[in-house]
């Protein structure tokens, strides 16, 4: 038995109306990003990358997208992304382009680059505050990340404490 690589492509749709973000599905995404591979690469780069090509993982509100396709094409699809002008549903085109954020061989090392990638951007924004109404908002929103894996961190060092004082 043969395991097959992949590689996921972790993006962000970019937009001039961040609302138009929330009527986009995964066929939206998956059509464009074919179409857009069949236009650059042809029918040959469109069978190769649609031999395992799909949607992992779309959050309309953050315009996230994870893609995932064969590890021995994924520079077709990459290099097929900056060719998306636009997002079509329901009869409506929404014009946006994809901005590819990282490349990696899970979804976990997608998920970690992607926490990174937005405790930045949140410290980003907090320099760039202009009211302490915002300052404060965002600040309870970088700490709230933070205290969460503190917590977790505790709450598994408090059960090893107590599986440590069950066995003695």
């Amino acid at each position: 038995m043969v395991r097959f690589k992949h590689r996921y492509l972790l993006c962000e749709i970019v937009s001039e109306d961040p609302r138009c973000r929330q009527c986009i599905d995964e066929r939206a995404v998956s059509a464009a990003a074919k179409d857009a591979v069949a236009r650059t690469h042809g029918d040959y780069g469109l069978a190769c990358c649609s031999i395992s090509f799909t949607v992992k993982y779309l959050n309309a509100y953050t315009g996230i997208v994870l893609l995932r396709c064969r590890k021995d094409f994924y520079r077709l699809l990459w290099s097929a992304l900056p060719f998306v002008t636009y997002l079509e549903n329901r009869n409506q085109r929404y014009s946006c382009f994809f901005n590819t954020l990282h490349v990696g061989g899970t979804i976990r090392t997608c998920q970690k680059f992607l926490v990174q990638y937005n405790r930045k951007q949140l410290l980003l924004l907090l320099h760039n505050c202009t009211s302490e109404e915002e300052r404060q908002s965002i600040q309870k929103s970088v700490l709230s990340c933070c205290l969460k894996e503190v917590e977790e961190e505790q709450s598994q060092s408090g059960d090893e404490e107590d599986d440590c004082a069950e066995t003695d």
